[in-house]
């Protein structure tokens, strides 16, 4: 796996780039960096040249002033592919990512050959997850563990200490990517996506999978509508059904 900066008119925007073949950009949730696809890049590079990135005002990538919009984060994505030459991609987005992806391709079709749309939000109002202030004793740090150990696996404080990490990113504001979402009508938007799509759902996240059957009832310029839920999976699927994600995805692209 490569690591790297490409210079964009938005800033720097990092990102890790490994495989080859027609080009897959991975768009996380928020407040997460490329290191959400830590385990699913691999498997997903066996087919594609896959680029996940730290989205705009994420992870090492250039900072961006609040309030936040899907619209920048989107317009981050296709810098990034820009700066890349690469001129058409399929596009893996989840949870913010989610919406990222839709506007992707709902701004510029032809440049999204196929979506895939894991736990997307839908209306959604900001429940306070990941709204914490820095307190001068560190209370913060506990706190942004707690507010989200209900929704991670009871076995994996590992994916917590991710979590926390990329929250705690410099000019990263942690709950403002949640703000986006709530800021943003994809209800206005979704019904100008025309690629083909994959819509992801996990059976233990509890904001994200009613959206499932939202989304294929919204998608009605799609070129297709698949859905497919993951027992089990919870809000970090990306690390904790890896290998789930990467057989759906790869039957899908295939």
């Amino acid at each position: 796996m490569r690591r790297a900066y490409a210079d964009t008119l938005l800033g720097q925007l990092h990102y890790a780039e490994t495989g080859s073949g027609p080009a897959l950009l991975l768009l996380h949730q928020t407040p997460r960096s490329y290191d959400e696809f830590r385990e699913l890049q691999p498997l997903l590079a066996r087919r594609h040249r896959v680029i996940a990135m730290d989205m705009l005002g994420f992870g090492l990538s250039a900072t961006l002033p609040s309030p936040q919009t899907i619209e920048q984060y989107a317009a981050g994505a296709f810098a990034l592919l820009d700066a890349l030459k690469i001129p058409t991609a399929s596009v893996l987005g989840h949870h913010t990512g989610a919406a990222v992806a839709v506007e992707m391709a709902a701004a510029h079709p032809e440049r999204v050959g196929a979506l895939v749309l894991s736990a997307p939000p839908w209306k959604p109002h900001h429940s306070g997850v990941d709204d914490v202030k820095t307190d001068a004793d560190g209370n913060h740090l506990t706190q942004l563990w707690r507010l989200r150990q209900p929704y991670y696996p009871v076995d994996r404080p590992d994916l917590l200490d991710r979590f926390v990490r990329d929250a705690l990113a410099p000019g990263v504001d942690p709950a403002e990517g949640h703000l986006a979402c709530v800021r943003y009508r994809m209800e206005d938007r979704v019904g100008l996506v025309t690629a083909r799509v994959l819509l992801i759902g996990a059976s233990a996240d509890p904001f994200s999978l009613p959206n499932v059957a939202i989304l294929q009832e919204h998608l009605t310029a799609a070129a297709s509508v698949e859905a497919a839920v993951i027992a089990g999976g919870t809000i970090p699927l990306m690390e904790h059904a890896a290998e789930e994600v990467a057989g759906l995805v790869d039957d899908f692209l295939d």
